[in-house]
């Protein structure tokens, strides 16, 4: 029996003027149904109208663009010609919108709770009090830290994985017919980004409600979609069943996405680095450092966020440093820049130990460490010429000015792979993979030895990312630069770090080469990790929360704990009455490659036997295996 027709897209068409004043189609003719309890994903690369055509189900469309046919029918009544006072009512209360940056979604004068509860209470959804339950039960469904007090902080008081998710609250509190998802899980961690689909197939389960999903990622499509619509250029080249277009896709612009793919990680994935570059001191080094915020007190952060870490960065390597949200990864980052001076240990950068505070550090040091911030949309001065903003790191630590400066900004927008005219150009007139490059010229600018790139990759799809990471590997091989790449997501470092660096409530728990690290034995939070970046596999989801590690380690929060070791109440492994005491001895294995557990080597090993042997049994689909192991 066919499910109750909810939403219907018929034919539409969005256009806009060029500077000539000649119409332009965007979106051209694209038409599919959407049913009751039923997610539609929309993919394709930047630029193929799935936001656009998304944002027309609330009858809106970005300023430039205009509607000029077709229709969107909720319930039968088509929305774009609805009068306004009717659109309003749809927007935010039948049809709910989660945008893909929730930095720029949260108001930051304004808390947490107020944000997430203003549309269920301004459309008249549910009264103040019913809406102030409503958003913490869905907290605790999507295992925020301190679910009850969570709502009275502000934006900035919460993590980036923390704060996508109070967005996800903050759609489905008004219980809406619809939900627009626009990449809601990019730039998620893997461990979150399960607990944040699974609330969203239970949610639309439970309501019998629907939702677009935005995505780039068919990995995840896979686990969320019912049905599928492929995009380019505003066009449908295919659509289909999850089944169908997952298993057997037909048109060649499928399956070019389809091998753009994010890879499972596995041991090889890494680049080889020449020694062209070679140097015996290292780039830089973190010996013994331990900080966090609200001031120190005896020698001790008031929150703890990293304690006793122990990094090295060699010259011309790329140091992956990984881990869920809140882990701490940017504050490491902030710690090596001079934003936020340690509590103890020392920064060392080519042998010489660097003062903790970026106002206390000489021209000549600052120029050498640069910081790539995460989002380009708020990194660059939107109201500056990109010429300007590249020029400025010229001027300020190498003097340049007038046509010299003009000069190297064009060489270094070539460096980038973008041609000299963007020097002209604003922020807003480039695309995000574009300006994400100019985030990253800008660093380049000064020259500086290393780069600490923050979430570089995480808003951008993967045909863009992969453009994004191979730039970064030509950088290194030109420049000699070494990176410390920042990210969530495992295939992306593993493909280009030499170094995995495992961060977990902000003590390492694992470092080494790219390949040992992704070898057995592992820490079992590695594991977890590695278990949990998805596979293009419809039912992978279900399957992965039934393995052991997966329904301890997602079901319970990260806790930052002054002894014993942090992983404990999440370790399917942990001893008790040693795990939750003492702190964990670091197992010296070959290369330099250090795991911090309790666990000997040989246990580790056994267990990740077991575990092999546990995938194997319920993991095939048809005659063949089609588990990809991680090693």
């Amino acid at each position: 029996m066919e499910k109750d027709k909810l939403f219907e897209v018929k034919d539409l068409r969005i256009s806009a003027y060029n500077d000539e004043g000649e119409e332009i189609p965007i979106v051209k003719g694209v038409s599919f149904d959407i049913h009751k309890g039923e997610v539609v994903a929309l993919i394709g690369e930047s630029g193929s109208g799935k936001t656009t055509i998304s944002l027309a189900t609330l009858a809106y469309t970005k300023p430039g663009l205009h509607f000029t046919g077709g229709e969107c029918q909720l319930f039968g009544k088509d929305v774009l010609s609805m009068p306004p006072l009717g659109q309003r009512d749809l927007r935010g209360g039948n049809v709910a919108y989660l945008a893909q940056s929730a930095a720029a979604t949260f108001n930051p004068a304004i808390t947490i709770n107020e944000q997430v509860t203003e549309a269920a209470v301004l459309h008249g959804r549910l009264t103040q009090a019913e809406a102030n339950k409503r958003a913490i039960e869905l907290y605790h469904a999507l295992e925020l830290p301190d679910a009850d007090r969570i709502g009275y902080r502000y934006p900035h008081q919460v993590s980036g994985g923390q704060l996508q998710r109070l967005m996800a609250a903050m759609a489905l509190c008004s219980k809406p017919d619809l939900m627009v998802l626009d990449e809601p899980t990019t730039a998620l961690d893997v461990t979150t980004q399960i607990e944040v689909l699974k609330a969203f197939k239970k949610v639309i389960r439970e309501q019998n409600s629907a939702a677009i999903y935005v995505t780039h990622d068919l990995a995840v499509v896979a686990q969320v979609a019912d049905h599928i619509v492929v995009l380019y250029s505003g066009e449908v080249m295919e659509q289909g069943s999850a089944d169908q277009i997952i298993n057997n896709p037909q048109h060649a612009y499928t399956k070019r996405l389809m091998a753009a793919a994010r890879p499972k990680p596995t041991a090889g994935m890494g680049v080889q680095v020449g020694d062209e570059h070679h140097r015996e001191a290292d780039n830089m080094r973190v010996e013994d450092m331990t900080a966090g915020y609200g001031g120190i007190v005896d020698g001790e952060p008031v929150v703890p966020i990293l304690r006793d870490i122990n990094i090295s960065v060699k010259n011309g390597h790329v140091v992956g440093v990984i881990g869920e949200s809140g882990c701490g990864k940017s504050t490491l980052a902030r710690v090596m820049a001079g934003m936020l001076p340690p509590a103890r240990g020392d920064i060392l950068l080519d042998d010489k130990k660097l003062k903790g505070s970026l106002l206390d550090r000489r021209l000549d040091e600052l120029q050498k460490v640069q910081f790539v911030f995460q989002m380009a949309d708020t990194a660059l001065n939107p109201k500056q010429l990109i010429g300007n903003i590249i020029g400025r790191p010229l001027e300020f630590y190498h003097g340049l000015t007038g046509k010299e400066k003009h000069a190297k900004v064009s060489e270094i927008l070539d460096m980038v792979e973008l041609p000299p005219a963007f020097a002209s150009r604003y922020p807003m007139e480039l695309s995000g993979g574009q300006k994400q490059r100019v985030n990253l010229a800008r660093s380049l600018a000064a020259n500086p030895e290393v780069m600490l790139c923050d979430e570089v990759t995480s808003a951008l799809d993967s045909i863009v990312g992969a453009n994004v990471i191979k730039l970064l590997t030509g950088l290194r091989d030109k420049t000699g630069v070494s990176f410390v790449f920042i990210s969530h997501d495992l295939s992306t470092v593993a493909s280009f770090a030499d170094e995995i660096v495992v961060l977990y409530a902000g003590r390492v728990v694992e470092q080494g080469p790219t390949d040992e690290v992704l070898e057995p034995p592992f820490h079992p939070y590695t594991r977890l990790l590695i278990s949990s970046v998805p596979e293009m596999r419809i039912g992978w989801l279900e399957d992965t929360m039934q393995k052991r590690e997966m329904a301890v380690g997602i079901a319970r929060g990260v806790e930052i704990t002054r002894q014993g070791c942090p992983f404990y109440n999440r370790c399917p492994l942990a001893i008790e009455g040693t795990c939750e005491v003492k702190i964990p001895a670091i197992l010296e294995l070959e290369k330099g490659h250090q795991i911090s557990c309790h666990l000997s080597l040989e246990q580790l090993l056994e267990t990740e036997a077991e575990t092999q042997k546990i995938l194997h049994g319920f993991e095939k689909v048809g005659d063949e295996d089609q588990f990809s192991t991680a090693h």
